[in-house]
């Protein structure tokens, strides 16, 4: 209501569109991440998934770097990258028994220093019109991306749902001792999480090259921390057992409408980080103030 008074343009057909459009990869990537703030963990590998999914992706389909051509099997390819990288994340944290967020945060630099050696210096451009066309085209006047980002919250709420996986998730979430006594292999679960957080971002840093039309080391900078907030905000607990893949619909939408309404009203970008952070802060202080009483260990 605040943006549709402050600016005439934001409540029209074709920024509404926008907004769906700008919504595609930051939902992609927060419905993966779900499943992993549901037990608890947290993935900051995400900027560096990105980087080389991206980087792969391109290299593979056709561009002006080398002669590869594998259309669409580049695509799945970076989603593969992406679960790899995932599936090292869950076996360092529950193997090892490192933290997540340092588990995933060094990971996260691997992926960097991968994509900066793909990279070369040069960003190498994508020149398959059929990988392309599924970042610019449209269907029913909204973006491709918008259909994936649908397709993958299907998925998601899918697998919440109606697997093992999904509801031993709220379980650990909730308290890994009980989900231990019960004899629910957490290890094994909080591993799946981590792949298919891994696979997201491996997707998403597909998408965003095949809108960008590049590969690129810095395609994900910033996506990290606006796919956390996307998660929080929509009221899914940082300490993990309550929330769900339809609350991470409403944050990202909440995120992706904020950052537009900002910038139509002629918000400086520093200030929509500053008010991201505020935001997550709040969001977090409110979801879990009526469990402050409570003994709870805090991940």
């Amino acid at each position: 209501m605040l943006f549709t008074l402050l600016s005439d343009r934001f409540f029209t057909a074709a920024n509404l569109g926008g907004i769906a459009d700008q919504t595609s990869i930051l939902l992609v990537m927060a419905v993966g991440m779900t499943f992993v703030i549901l037990l608890g963990g947290i993935d900051l590998s995400t900027e560096g998934v990105m980087a080389t999914s991206s980087m792969v992706v391109v290299l593979l389909a056709a561009n002006d770097r080398n002669d590869n051509d594998f259309g669409l099997l580049a695509v799945l390819a970076g989603v593969g990258v992406g679960a790899i990288f995932g599936l090292v994340n869950g076996v360092l944290h529950t193997r090892l028994k490192i933290p997540s967020f340092m588990v995933t945060l060094g990971v996260g630099a691997i992926g960097m220093g991968i994509a900066t050696v793909l990279f070369a210096g040069r960003a190498p451009r994508l020149l398959d019109e059929g990988v392309r066309s599924w970042g610019l085209g449209q269907w029913f006047g909204l973006s491709k991306l918008v259909f994936i980002a649908l397709f993958i919250v299907l998925i998601g709420y899918g697998i919440q749902r109606f697997t093992r996986a999904g509801r031993y998730a709220y379980v650990i979430g909730g308290d890994e001792a009980i989900a231990r006594l019960s004899g629910i292999s957490i290890p094994k679960y909080k591993t799946l999480a981590f792949v298919i957080s891994g696979s997201a971002a491996g997707l998403g840093g597909a998408m965003a090259s095949m809108r960008l039309g590049v590969g690129d080391v810095q395609i994900g900078a910033g996506q990290m921390f606006a796919t956390i907030t996307a998660v929080v905000i929509g009221g899914t607990l940082l300490a993990g057992g309550r929330g769900g893949v339809l609350h991470t619909v409403v944050g990202a939408l909440i995120i992706a409408t904020l950052a537009n309404g900002l910038i139509l009203v002629g918000v400086q970008p520093y200030i929509q980080v500053s008010l991201q952070g505020a935001i997550i802060v709040v969001a977090v202080a409110a979801t879990g103030w009526h469990l402050r009483n409570r003994t709870r260990v805090i991940k």
